[in-house]
């Protein structure tokens, strides 16, 4: 990276800072299917004439002052260098899928060639006997909210040519009338809050220090994110986990989500190493949580505001998920239930706005280094990282080419396993990252979560058809 020579220079945002770090070098990949083969030409105008050619942040150049501090400096791009065309097969052998999967980590270990000083931190390569496009963007650029975002406004409606994609609006909450009886109630809610946001302190500067998992299979820890990598990918529908979310009272799809990740996990670790965890053992995830101000994605037009609550840039808290490890758990409903009472603790308390703040309070006045070693330890000492992230209800075209699907990972995490689930027109995608020399066998984990959902579905259905 080179230094700064002018006043137009922007320092990095503290979180920005943060996923430049060498141990936690966070870069994101969005694979998008598409149904008929890819028009180089008109796919690199679509990005020529959309706003990452304008975006101050797609637009600059990554340097560093001499103080070592990093800044954006504004150049101008080249599409040649930004849109790679790849032609011919990538794999022999391989099904589409586990040919764009291998892709994938091959581009996660071409990181020093992606980090030059000499043009801004993205690409899209385009996959043209899978007909697939991969955007390669660092997290510095902007969280998955942000990036997905942009993305969204390139495209239309199969349905409505003219008509952008359905955007999720926010949810209002409901306001609570009660008379005078009700005092106590708020009272109570805010004792929980104060009380479940003191736990989660306590663990969240535990979990920084020495307090970690027990080794399992699956276990995680520092220098992990250097590991050779494999990917899978899991296939839901959303109408299998709506079926099962009806079965257990106020649930949601996250809910439903952990309770496939916890049943999934006990599945493949009975199967790869039976007898070799102990009952009870707490496996723990780490979650990536939006904390903008509105729910679901956002109307680019927002994200561009000087408003704090829903500007771009990283906008992310965490959130600890513990599983526990059970062998015999005879309805699988009871995963559901277990996910359910843990993340509704949660919800509870500020845990997720907490981790936020105080990684920026860190970084702030003690430096990168010492918020990096701060995150770095929490995910060292935790087994899985976990995000999800809703996308357009219908299906969508860009370039007037159908989408077919829309996947996400992410690379640089000292995790051996990593989930990252993306739904999209009535289906949901997650991909499996491992480590592969700690979890060899990523398909069968895929499946071990396939399974999982089907079996809830099979329990739900039979528990909803006794109460007729």
């Amino acid at each position: 990276m080179g230094s700064p020579e002018n006043g137009s220079d922007e320092p990095l945002t503290p979180t920005g800072r943060l996923v430049l770090q060498k141990e936690m070098n966070l870069v994101i990949y969005c694979a998008i299917g598409m149904k008929q083969p890819l028009d180089v030409d008109a796919l690199k105008s679509m990005i020529q004439s959309s706003p990452m050619f304008t975006h101050p942040r797609f637009c600059s150049l990554l340097v560093q002052d001499s103080a070592g501090r990093e800044h954006w400096r504004r150049t101008c791009l080249d599409i040649d260098r930004h849109v790679i065309p790849v032609y011919g097969p990538i794999a022999e052998g391989l099904s589409d899928e586990a040919a764009v999967n291998e892709y994938l980590v091959d581009l996660s270990t071409d990181l020093p060639g992606f980090l030059g000083d000499d043009k801004p931190l993205w690409d899209v390569h385009l996959l043209m006997a899978q007909r697939c496009m991969v955007f390669r963007i660092h997290h510095a650029l902007g969280d998955g909210i942000s990036l997905m975002s942009m993305f969204l406004v390139l495209c239309r409606q199969v349905d409505d040519p003219e008509a952008l994609p359905t955007i999720r609006p926010p949810s209002s909450a409901k306001r609570r009338r009660g008379g005078g009886s009700e005092w106590w109630k708020a009272v109570m809610r805010v004792l929980g809050v104060v009380w479940f946001t003191l736990v989660f302190v306590v663990e969240f500067m535990l979990r920084s220090m020495w307090v970690s998992d027990r080794k399992t299979p699956v276990s995680s820890g520092a220098g992990l994110e250097l590991w050779p990598r494999k990917l899978a990918t899991a296939r839901f529908w959303l109408e299998d986990m709506k079926a099962v979310k009806s079965a257990v009272a106020n649930a949601t799809i996250n809910d439903v989500l952990f309770g496939i990740i916890s049943a999934g996990l006990v599945k493949y670790l009975d199967h790869r190493s039976p007898n070799a965890v102990q009952e009870g053992t707490q496996i723990t995830g780490v979650a990536m949580v939006n904390l903008r101000e509105q729910p679901g994605l956002q109307e680019l037009s927002n994200l561009m505001k000087d408003n704090p609550g829903l500007r771009w840039g990283n906008k992310v808290g965490i959130l600890l998920l513990p599983v526990h490890y059970h062998r015999s758990c005879g309805d699988p409903l009871e995963y559901l239930r277990k996910a359910k009472s843990m993340i509704d603790r949660k919800k509870k308390s500020l845990e997720a706005h907490f981790s936020y703040k105080i990684g920026e309070m860190v970084m702030s006045y003690l430096g990168a280094r010492a918020a990096t070693l701060l995150n770095y330890r929490i995910f060292c000492n935790t087994t899985f990282s976990i995000s999800n992230m809703f996308g357009p209800h219908e299906e969508i075209a860009a370039v007037g080419n159908p989408i077919t699907y829309i996947r996400v990972n992410v690379s640089g995490l000292p995790h051996a396993l990593t989930l990252h689930m993306m739904s999209y027109a009535g289906r949901a995608d997650m991909q499996i990252q491992v480590a592969k020399d700690i979890i060899p066998d990523p398909e069968f984990l895929a499946k071990c979560f396939e399974d999982a959902l089907l079996e809830m579905k099979a329990a739900a259905s039979t528990a909803l058809n006794s109460k007729k």
